[in-house]
């Protein structure tokens, strides 16, 4: 897991939003998803549950975006 990473997992959990996080990041939506997903895998995690409201934080995504934040 990379700073690039990190920062697209707070945007995407800030905003609920794959669409709207790629779109403050200036990158794809395919790019955030994928991003999402490696980190997802690396850390053997859900981070998020996918609604078709949004998406929205686990527990396990809820305690990494508290120590995202602090870095």
């Amino acid at each position: 897991m990379d700073i690039h990473q990190l920062r697209t997992f707070v945007a995407v959990a800030r905003e609920r939003s794959i669409t709207r996080a790629s779109e403050l990041l200036h990158l794809s939506q395919p790019a955030v998803s994928a991003q999402i997903k490696a980190m997802e895998d690396a850390l053997g995690l859900a981070l998020f549950a996918r609604t078709p409201r949004g998406m929205s934080l686990t527990g396990d995504g809820e305690r990494l975006l508290a120590r995202a934040e602090q870095t």
